[in-house]
């Protein structure tokens, strides 16, 4: 009776796991992809639009939100001298400087050229404006 019980918990043991990723696998294929009621469609983790009511309002987002407005009516100099001051104000900015100053570098490489972005990197948050240019070139 032993014998008999353990073999079928070690049949169990096999076959649960396979069956549970399996089902979860083929639940995930099953999504709508395609429905033709944009009310109904199924957003992925993936999904690229987000309502109004979803969007992050972050202090690091809202921060560079505003310097890409500011660097594209002004220029890129003044934007990466307020991202120093905000984050000298706010440290807690500091572990996204690094990220909005490259974004601030890829905008800039979209409006003054890849050349003419250079003529403003300073040393931002380690230099991460630079490496942004560099990287969007």
């Amino acid at each position: 009776m032993t014998h008999t019980a353990r073999r079928i918990g070690r049949t169990l043991a096999l076959v649960l796991p396979v069956v549970m990723v399996l089902s979860g696998t083929l639940a995930v294929t099953r999504v709508p992809w395609a429905a033709h009621n944009s009310e109904s469609q199924v957003l992925t983790a993936s999904a690229r639009t987000v309502s109004k009511h979803a969007t992050s309002h972050a202090p690091q987002d809202v921060l560079r939100d505003r310097l890409l407005v500011q660097l594209q009516e002004k220029d890129p100099g003044v934007a990466l001298t307020d991202l120093q001051r905000a984050v000298e104000g706010h440290p807690s900015l500091a572990r996204h400087c690094m990220s909005i100053a490259r974004a601030l570098g890829r905008a800039a490489v979209e409006q003054y050229g890849p050349t003419r972005a250079h003529r403003f990197s300073r040393p931002v948050c380690d230099t991460s404006f630079a490496s942004g240019v560099a990287q969007f070139s």
